[in-house]
């Protein structure tokens, strides 16, 4: 039925959950499973704030970019340990929920399972959750856990 399904992961607890349930529907499937983690370029003003160590002064970016990597990384091992077949892992750079529609329409997704409450509380409180977001942008079918 599905053969792509794309999970959004911010190494969350909700995102584990929807990555769980990816899981298992490739196993129904046999599909392709996806797993993006998207991170935010920030301002300097907000670099002022940043957690770059003053040993290795780096760019805000680049410690973005690693966390993202590994929070990639991780949920590449959780899939393989929970029996997915050959997931892959992206990250990426932009506004989360666009970022994660955009993935989705060049990578064919059919399906976006993503958990209904991420690491951007705050945010969605000001703005709008993500999921609500991704929600009211895709063009493919879109599973909240």
């Amino acid at each position: 039925m599905f053969k792509r399904i794309l999970v959004p992961m911010d190494g969350s607890n909700g995102a584990m959950k929807a990555l769980d349930m990816a899981i298992q529907m490739q196993k129904n499937t046999g599909g392709e499973l996806l797993m993006v983690t998207v991170f935010r370029h920030h301002s300097l003003l907000e670099a002022s704030t940043s957690m770059v160590r003053p040993a290795d002064p780096g760019s805000i970016d680049q410690a973005l970019r690693e966390h993202a990597k590994e929070v990639a990384d991780a949920a590449k091992k959780h899939a393989v340990e929970k029996g997915a077949s050959a997931p892959r892992a992206f990250v990426k750079n932009g506004p989360p929920a666009r970022t994660i529609v955009k993935f989705a329409k060049e990578h064919d997704a059919d399906l976006i399972v993503l958990g209904s409450r991420g690491l951007g509380d705050r945010e969605g409180y000001l703005l709008g959750s993500v999921s609500h977001k991704v929600t009211s942008l895709a063009s493919c079918p879109v599973m909240v856990v």
